[in-house]
């Protein structure tokens, strides 16, 4: 019976250990995350590519249009589309 309780114990004191460093991880991930953003500019190489800029022989801008706006729902406008090529 001894042993048992000692692995009781051993076990609790393992998960609880596990569980605390996985909280410290995500908060500093997400201190981390907030001092990123707030102290580091945004690139100046990522633009917005306009519907509108299309090359000859390029994809349409009707579909780069099509792409903008999906990518625009889906990501709740945070997303920016810096390279639309044809494969």
């Amino acid at each position: 019976m001894e042993n048992v309780e000692t692995g009781l114990l051993l076990m609790i004191v393992g998960m609880t250990t596990v569980f605390a460093i996985l909280l410290i991880v995500i908060f500093l991930g997400k201190g981390l995350i907030v001092l990123v953003n707030k102290y580091v500019p945004e690139s100046p190489l990522q633009t917005k590519v306009s519907p509108s800029v299309s090359k000859q022989g390029e994809i349409p801008a009707s579909t780069l249009a099509a792409i903008v706006a999906a990518i625009g729902m889906v990501t709740g406008g945070k997303g920016k589309v810096i390279n639309v090529e044809k494969l």
